[in-house]
């Protein structure tokens, strides 16, 4: 999976995310944005226009993200399942405001639909509007 980064207005960094984001590659999600929310980022967009699958290790990743952006201690994900557990536990959080999708691929809306992930991440099909939902 590729990922390419880019500087918005006030704090929000766009990751734009091509290929498949799964077991391969999810590591590398999570730390690229500890990298952008350590540069001073409050908030991210997942471009994920390009993305053409995502596993329940990407769902991870996702949750993994979100977590961050909330300050919280991010699950240890050499834990497995347990990793992925904790998400229905976040999920009575309600719909993260620091972290939004943009432009997924209906066969990734279908996954994110499936786990209840829609309902926990606002999903956007304007990239402006995205920022500017901040």
């Amino acid at each position: 999976m590729q990922i390419t980064v880019s500087q918005e207005q006030g704090n929000v960094a766009v990751l734009q995310l091509a290929g498949q984001l799964d077991g391969q590659s999810y590591q590398s999600l999570i730390m690229k944005a500890q990298e952008v929310v350590g540069g001073g980022a409050k908030n991210i967009i997942l471009d994920m226009s390009e993305l053409t699958y995502i596993s329940s290790a990407g769902l991870v990743s996702l949750h993994a993200i979100a977590t961050i952006l909330r300050g919280e201690k991010t699950p240890d994900l050499e834990q497995g399942w347990s990793a992925f557990r904790s998400i229905g536990r976040s999920r009575e959080g309600g719909v993260q405001k620091n972290i939004k999708l943009l432009n997924p691929r209906p066969e990734v809306v279908s996954v994110l639909d499936m786990v209840g992930f829609s309902e926990f991440f606002e999903i956007f099909s304007d990239r402006q509007k995205a920022i500017e939902s901040f």
